[in-house]
């Protein structure tokens, strides 16, 4: 029994240590695969870390790289853009020199011009001399032979040509001195002139005249110890004028903007009947406001009449200005318009741009309406805008010499002089009536016919100029000079004019021969 019992001690013992080494194995296989999931998960997570740092250093080194690229092509662009100026700078030298050296040379033709014909005129005077002291020898073999009376009459036809010689370079010498006091006098005679001639001519151009329905209408206009007046005043900035004038109520002011506002404020004040400072502000406000929209119309009308497009903003409204200005007693909108179209056929007639042409004379006299904060004359304050504005070289240059106070660099430029003259210089672009104008040229004709030796004369230059030609057999040189003269004194007796008028005597000789 007791043997039994051992031996089913120990074969439970053998199942105890085979169930307990198997699970040993088990538990130690387990281990193992813990520890090899550890091992891959921590080489996975490395795998990871190295991979991420070494792609945090591929970018940083492409974004270096990158950003040392883009630095590089800055500087070269930057450098590009410095020598493309220096080479504009260069060629607008080179341009320079070229019209410098074109000048020069153009003025060293002149000289050599000059010399030549000097060299000319030098040996004819050589032959005159010749044939004078071969003259005076035969004088003086026949003086030989002549009798008492005949050498005295002689003698006195010698004494009266050189008298006459005498007397045109008497004139001659008067007409310098005189041109040359003309620059030291002229100021004070300009002064005087304006202070005599001025106030009539004011008087139409900076005035503008209200009608009202009653007097009684002037009384609210002036308001209680004149606080109606004078707010109308201090916001518009031209003066009022009630007097005893009846029915009418006057505007006064040198700025025809302001003034043209001013007038149509004061009539909306009188149809509005409200008179008091606070309802003349706000009018005055309004009306301020439409006229800039008026302006606007204005100029977008006149550059529609004109077909020119893509205008600045700021041309656009200077040319709506020009409605409310005069140019020698003519709307200075009517007379850009008359530039624009007769530059346009004459451009269309060379071939020329006619679009850039059209451009060039809208835009011509903008200066004359600009605010007084520019400087300079009209030519080149118009100029500088257009310059602002990102016109075209060949319409700066054309506004800035349409007057010639510098060089035209265009042939643009020289047409638009051309146009600005025909333009100013046509009968009744001065407010003179035609009939007027043509009996004026034929009373300068008349006038210049009447003196002996002239054979035909013609105004021309819209009365500006007398042309007169002479016989060359009947009036010598020496008086030519006297005859001229005579012309003009007769002209400055019998005729008033403005300005002056330019006396051009023409004597030649004509041979006509013909070949058969």
């Amino acid at each position: 029994m007791d043997l039994l019992i051992n031996v089913a001690v120990a074969m439970a013992g053998l199942m105890l240590g085979f169930v307990l080494r198997l699970l040993w194995n088990k538990i130690s296989e387990g281990t193992a695969k813990n520890d090899a999931s550890l091992i891959v998960e921590e080489a996975r997570k490395d795998a990871e870390r190295l991979l991420k740092e070494a792609e945090f250093k591929a970018k940083e080194k492409s974004f270096q790289q990158k950003e040392a690229f883009e630095n590089e092509m800055a500087s070269i662009r930057k450098e590009l853009r410095s020598i493309e100026k220096r080479l504009i700078q260069k060629e607008e030298s080179l341009n320079e020199k070229a019209i410098q050296l074109e000048t020069k040379e153009n003025q060293l033709n002149q000289v050599k011009d000059n010399l030549q014909q000097d060299e000319k005129k030098l040996l004819k005077r050589n032959q005159e001399l010749e044939q004078l002291i071969e003259t005076e020898h035969r004088t003086l073999y026949e003086i030989a032979t002549l009798s008492k009376e005949s050498a005295t009459q002689m003698l006195l036809k010698k004494l009266e040509e050189q008298l006459e010689e005498d007397v045109v370079g008497l004139i001659e010498k008067s007409m310098a001195k005189a041109r040359l006091d003309a620059a030291r006098k002229g100021r004070d005679i300009l002064v005087m002139a304006v202070q005599r001639c001025a106030v009539e001519f004011t008087a139409d151009n900076v005035v503008s005249t209200i009608d009202i329905p009653n007097d009684e209408m002037k009384g609210r206009i002036i308001g209680r110890e004149g606080r109606n007046i004078r707010a109308f005043e201090k916001v518009t900035g031209i003066d009022v004028i009630v007097d005893d004038t009846p029915g009418v109520v006057v505007v006064s002011g040198f700025n025809a903007i302001r003034r043209e506002i001013a007038r149509r404020a004061m009539e909306k004040l009188i149809l509005d009947g409200r008179i008091h400072p606070a309802r003349i502000e706000e009018l005055v406000e309004q009306t301020k406001t439409e006229m800039q929209e008026i302006i606007r119309e204005n100029g977008k009308q006149a550059s529609y009449e004109a077909n020119v497009q893509n205008l600045h903003p700021v041309e656009i409204e200077l040319i709506g200005k020009m409605k409310y200005h005069t140019l020698l007693g003519q709307n200075l909108l009517q007379h850009t318009m008359d530039v624009c179209h007769l530059t346009e056929l004459i451009a269309g007639e060379l071939n020329m741009d006619v679009n850039l042409a059209r451009r060039c004379a809208l835009l011509h006299d903008i200066g004359r309406v600009a605010d007084e904060s520019y400087e300079g004359n009209h030519a080149q304050i118009g100029a500088d805008i257009a310059k602002r504005c990102k016109e075209p070289l060949e319409v700066v240059n054309s506004i800035a010499a349409h007057h010639e106070d510098v060089p035209a660099r265009s042939l643009y430029a020289i047409l638009l002089q051309a146009v600005h003259s025909i333009v100013l210089d046509r009968p009744g672009a001065r407010k003179i009536p035609l009939e007027r104008h043509i009996k004026r040229l034929q009373r300068m004709e008349e006038i210049a016919l009447a003196i002996p030796g002239v054979e035909t004369a013609y105004a021309i230059q819209s009365g500006r100029e007398i042309r007169c030609i002479v016989n060359a057999s009947t009036v010598p040189d020496n008086k030519a000079i006297l005859l001229c003269r005579q012309i003009v004194n007769k002209i400055e007796e019998e005729m008033t004019y403005p300005g002056e008028i330019k006396i051009a005597l023409v004597r030649e000789t004509r041979i006509v021969e013909y070949a058969r």
